[in-house]
């Protein structure tokens, strides 16, 4: 089934969107607890919705007094996820006048730069107000190193335990603590491509393995680029192969790669870079001096046909003012058809935040329902909160908020919710030399090396 469609009938009718948007986080719950997976210890009119779950009422955070600074780290540069973080900022400056805000970013999706920036501030005891982190064990290598403050408290006190997934909330507590505030929820395997291509060459968005390679040969003997690929960030091709390994693996057994203990040396995981190397012989040439962000502006352009990536670039197209199921369409990624992989962005505090009031005041804003309905509608991801306004979030985000509520999960590994920071690294660099030399026999060994950093 092609999953790029417009909403259905009843969610034009505010009132039939408020009904289904609570019953799916009603069953959302109730999935959550019998969900067998394992995750690695990884608009139109406002309208009023009502939470699933009736929330404490929030302790209001701290008061900054007198002025002085806020300094938020991130690596939020591009399109949709700028905007978005400026909407939070214009928000957090008028409940907080006078407090100057810090917007220290460093570009490099997936945090693949900043993250090295941030650990050099850290271990030299300048650490931000707070800064963005991935849910689940990305988490936990900040929390071993002593450089996180517990909010257990704060969280409960905001009332955000009472709406929020227990599953989210797992992936943010380590220790029988709470670590971090969550302000939304990415789906990383999407197949995002451009209509008038498919349109014109009378194709269908490919659904399984086969289906893509079908579909980018056609595509190629037109000389349209099937593929679309970046390289620049260094986390494109890796995050292109955990769609593949999805695909190969199942969501249980895709799962238990990232465990301790994991045989990488399962035939599958050659067969899995097999198909990730004809995948790239279909893509650009030029991927590696590329960002995602440059290979999602390609399929705009027409220039290619398809791109594998977060539903960021939805942000990203967003931004550019292109329309969704007009200028690009979506699906899973070939072969993750039913199959949520997931991430979470969060905010923590630093212990021994220069500014640990303005940055409570923060927090309490990344975790209400104000500013997750301001942040996500333009960055392209759907909210960390049951109880948003689902007016305000446009047809592929409703359609992913379903998904989420109905769809098996897994958790994406290139953005820190499968595995930890030091077997992220590993696995980034395998499959970044991989993208150059497409030598099967060396990544498969450097994968099974990596799999040494699973704890």
């Amino acid at each position: 089934m092609v999953m790029c469609h417009s909403p259905h009938d009843h969610l034009h009718n505010p009132k039939g969107r408020e009904a289904m948007f609570t019953t799916k986080w009603l069953k959302l719950f109730g999935v959550f607890s019998i969900l067998a997976l394992v995750l690695a210890a990884c608009g139109g009119a406002p309208a009023t919705t009502q939470p699933t779950a009736a929330p404490a009422q929030p302790t209001t955070a701290p008061a900054p007094t007198g002025g002085g600074k806020l300094e938020i780290f991130s690596w939020w540069t591009n399109g949709g996820e700028a905007d978005g973080l400026n909407a939070m900022f214009d928000i957090y400056k008028q409940q907080n006048p006078g407090i100057e805000i810090v917007n220290a970013t460093v570009a490099g999706g997936a945090g693949t730069n900043a993250k090295t920036v941030l650990k050099t501030r850290l271990q030299g005891g300048q650490p931000p107000d707070s800064w963005q982190v991935h849910a689940g064990k990305e988490l936990t290598a900040y929390v071993d190193a002593g450089q996180m403050e517990p909010l257990t408290q704060f969280f409960k006190e905001q009332g955000f335990d009472k709406v929020m997934p227990p599953k989210l909330l797992e992936q943010i507590t380590y220790n029988g603590e709470i670590w971090s505030v969550p302000v939304n929820i990415h789906r990383s395997n999407v197949l995002w491509y451009n209509i008038k291509i498919f349109q014109e060459n009378g194709l269908t968005p490919p659904k399984t393995i086969d289906d893509f390679f079908t579909v980018a040969e056609a595509l190629q003997a037109k000389g349209i680029i099937p593929l679309a690929v970046g390289g620049k960030d260094k986390f494109e091709t890796p995050h292109l192969f955990e769609s593949v390994l999805l695909a190969v693996f199942g969501p249980d057994d895709y799962a238990k790669l990232f465990q301790p203990g994991a045989d990488w040396s399962d035939p599958r995981v050659r067969q899995a870079a097999e198909i990730a190397k004809r995948m790239l012989e279909y893509s650009n040439s030029d991927r590696s001096s590329l960002g995602w962000a440059d290979a999602a502006q390609l399929v705009l352009d027409g220039k290619a046909a398809m791109t594998i990536m977060g539903d960021w670039a939805h942000g990203y197209f967003i931004s550019k003012g292109a329309k969704v199921g007009v200028d690009y369409g979506y699906a899973a990624a070939p072969g993750n058809d039913g199959v949520f992989m997931w991430l979470s962005d969060s905010f923590g505090l630093a212990k021994g935040a220069p500014n640990p009031e303005q940055a409570k005041a923060w927090l309490a804003l990344c975790g209400s329902r104000e500013g997750q309905d301001a942040f996500n509608p333009k960055k392209g991801s759907i909210p960390a909160r049951t109880d948003a306004n689902v007016s305000l979030y446009d047809e592929y985000l409703q359609y992913s908020i379903k998904a989420f509520g109905s769809e098996k999960l897994a958790p994406s590994v290139v953005h820190g919710a499968a595995a930890p920071e030091a077997y992220m690294t590993e696995y980034g660099n395998a499959l970044n030399v991989f993208a150059s030399d497409l030598d099967v026999d060396a990544v498969v060994e450097a994968l099974q090396d990596a799999a040494k950093d699973l704890k």
